[in-house]
């Protein structure tokens, strides 16, 4: 059972996954941090991607190993860089205050139910993506009517005389939006002690652009053939008008960017690749195939450079039944390193020496928010079960709303994959009180920890401990007890099966390589 988002941040919160930023201070609105256990899901999704990415990448088409290589590029570049690429003069979300509740909006991201008879009063509300439930609980109390009265617009598709009649989402009052206008997303910012326009700068709004001004660099310093990649994880800044969704909108978040550089006539091959293969690596993290789908972009959708993008999309809470964005793989074309070339002067041409020509590469981007990834792995990994109570070992889906079955409770538990699970296995010495226990424990706690991140619990009963475990997507549990101390042997225990078995001290750690690192 998927949990809503507001169940899902409390969680979060409660579980030390993340928190809202500056809470203390009230927080700040597009901003978050991320705790024990979220940093370790993070820093997990961003390793695997970095292993199966830059140190083992993927088969290519050919049958070999494609070649990337890895790069760190400064936050912070020289401003020319976003004139070059479009990002000063184009980089803009369309957006519309409210007059009355101070709120600001992204215009295309908001809807209106229009009437479209006379049996309800002519007032049109609007509300945000996702938040349709708040404008018809109006309807229904103000305006006694029923969403079959309404029509629903997007907002930009309404013309300018509409909007007398339109109710804003946290408006009391009609009139209150007005008219949209153009809202630069980039965070400016100053160099050296002074503050002025020669002094300005920005925060990255993408983690792509410094991969294209090293794209020479790498070039001449680490021998690539074409086709090549270099690929980059790393923090990019967007002045969102309405973050939202909990960390799938924010205004600081991290990317994992890879661009693909390849000869023209080759592009349409390695799109095709590099979309199958990005899909296809999302689904090997533990992701259900079902919650994921590859849409291509239509003709409207694509940047004036673009040939071709596709996403891979995910059904989220706030999006279902229909799907949200995870990753997109874009055809770039030979467009930003031309615009670097043209304001640069620099010559971004390749020379094939088997070819004897040269030519500007053409560029495939995979392109995926790494804290959206953490928000992917957080929605796909919650279940509520009912689990047996006693010897009855029968798990059962929980269903919403619905009490469970005598001789059954209820648990929640994360099923990370154990590749992504923050906590790998967690140690218990079966009383705390008792030195002899906690000293044989202790001593497999070391021995476990030194290979995979582990948990030390002492406190409460076994079965409790267990489902705090549970709660946190930790696959196996290692019990210490008072037979540990005669034979050697531990209890270990599954997450998913909740099933236990005894393992010999000596075949633990060979037992939990099998099981970790399948």
């Amino acid at each position: 059972m998927q949990l809503s988002l507001d169940e899902l941040t409390g969680l979060c919160k409660r579980r030390g996954f993340i928190y809202q930023a500056s809470e203390i201070y009230g927080g700040l609105n597009g901003f978050w941090d991320y705790g024990p256990l979220g940093v370790e899901l993070k820093n997990n999704l961003r390793d695997a991607w970095w292993h199966d990415m830059v140190r083992c990448p993927p088969i290519g088409p050919d049958g070999n190993p494609v070649n990337i290589v890895g790069l760190d590029s400064s936050i912070i570049q020289n401003p020319k860089t976003w004139e070059a690429s479009g990002h000063v003069g184009g980089f803009n979300d369309p957006m519309v205050d409210c007059r009355e509740s101070k709120s600001r909006y992204r215009a295309d991201h908001l809807l209106v139910y229009k009437p479209n008879s006379d049996t309800v009063p002519p007032v049109s509300y609007a509300f945000m993506e996702g938040d349709e439930a708040s404008a018809l609980k109006k309807i229904k109390k103000e305006a006694k009517g029923s969403e079959a009265n309404y029509d629903k617009i997007y907002l930009v598709e309404l013309p300018l005389e509409d909007y007398a009649l339109i109710k804003g989402p946290d408006a009391t009052e009609t009139g209150t939006l007005t008219e949209p206008k153009d809202f630069n997303l980039m965070f400016e910012t100053y160099i050296g002690a002074t503050s002025g326009h020669d002094n300005k700068a920005y925060l990255r709004p993408e983690t792509a652009q410094g991969i294209f001004l090293n794209y020479k660099n790498v070039c001449d310093t680490m021998r690539v053939k074409m086709p090549f990649g270099i690929a980059q994880i790393g923090k990019s800044f967007r002045n969102e008008v309405t973050p939202r969704n909990f960390i799938f909108r924010s205004r600081e978040f991290e990317q994992m960017e890879m661009e693909w550089f390849c000869p023209p006539e080759e592009a349409k091959i390695w799109y095709d690749f590099w979309v199958e293969t990005r899909f296809n690596w999302w689904v090997s993290l533990g992701i259900d195939p079902d919650n994921l789908i590859k849409r291509e972009h239509d003709s409207d959708e694509l940047a004036h450079y673009s040939t071709a993008c596709a996403d891979v999309e995910y059904k989220y809470p706030f999006t279902a039944p229909n799907y949200g964005e995870l990753e997109g793989i874009a055809h770039r074309g030979c467009y930003d390193l031309s615009q670097h070339q043209e304001h640069a002067g620099t010559k971004m041409e390749f020379f094939d020496q088997e070819s004897n020509s040269k030519y500007i590469p053409h560029v495939i981007e995979p392109a995926s928010g790494l804290t959206r990834g953490v928000l992917v792995l957080l929605c796909e990994a919650y279940k509520e079960e009912w689990v047996g109570k006693g010897d009855n070992a029968e798990i059962l889906p929980a269903e919403a709303g619905q009490q469970a079955p005598e001789g059954f409770e209820k648990r929640g538990v994360m099923n990370f994959s154990p590749r992504m699970a923050p906590i790998k296995t967690a140690i218990f010495p079966l009383l705390k009180n008792r030195p002899e226990l906690v000293e044989k424990a202790r001593g497999i706690y070391n021995q476990v920890n030194r290979r995979y991140a582990s948990a030390w619990d002492v406190t409460g009963a076994i079965g409790r401990r267990y489902r705090r475990q549970d709660e946190v997507g930790t696959p196996y549990c290692i019990t210490i007890d008072f037979d540990s101390l005669e034979d050697g042997t531990v209890t270990l225990r599954d997450r998913d099966t909740m099933k236990q078995e005894r393992v010999h001290e000596s075949e633990l750690m060979a037992l939990l390589s099998e099981k970790l690192e399948e």
